[in-house]
């Protein structure tokens, strides 16, 4: 799906489905949280095929290039059209997920929820009584 031959970045990321609304993506943007080729992007900023957007999205980091452009937001299928991930990123991100998966292995976690007597004595000893 190409419409023209330019596309502002915010609209770009929210047409391929990296944000739910198109204001998440133009936030992400002034946070700095988006790179067009190595550089630090405003939300007006114009993407063209082969660009290389790094985007940093809550705990996750991706690395695509863009392989089409759409300003209109389409279905999945279409979305997963307009970018190709690089190795690199999908490595890294797949170790991140293995990292998590050993946090919470190890993670204590309590056998039961606490009934009354133990919420009133957590309540106790954090001083809200």
């Amino acid at each position: 799906m190409s419409v023209g031959i330019e596309v502002r970045v915010d609209k770009w990321l929210w047409a391929a489905r990296f944000y739910k609304m198109r204001s998440l993506a133009t936030e992400a943007c002034k946070g700095g949280h988006v790179l067009i080729n190595g550089m630090r992007a405003k939300a007006s900023r114009l993407v063209h095929i082969n660009d290389e957007i790094q985007l940093q999205k809550e705990t996750e980091s991706f690395t695509v290039i863009i392989t089409g452009l759409a300003g209109k937001r389409g279905s999945a299928k279409i979305a997963q059209g307009l970018y190709s991930e690089t190795p690199e990123s999908l490595k890294f991100r797949a170790e991140c997920s293995e990292q998590k998966k050993f946090q919470t292995y190890f993670a204590p976690s309590p056998d039961k929820r606490p009934d009354k007597r133990d919420r009133r004595k957590i309540k106790a000893f954090k001083g809200r009584m």
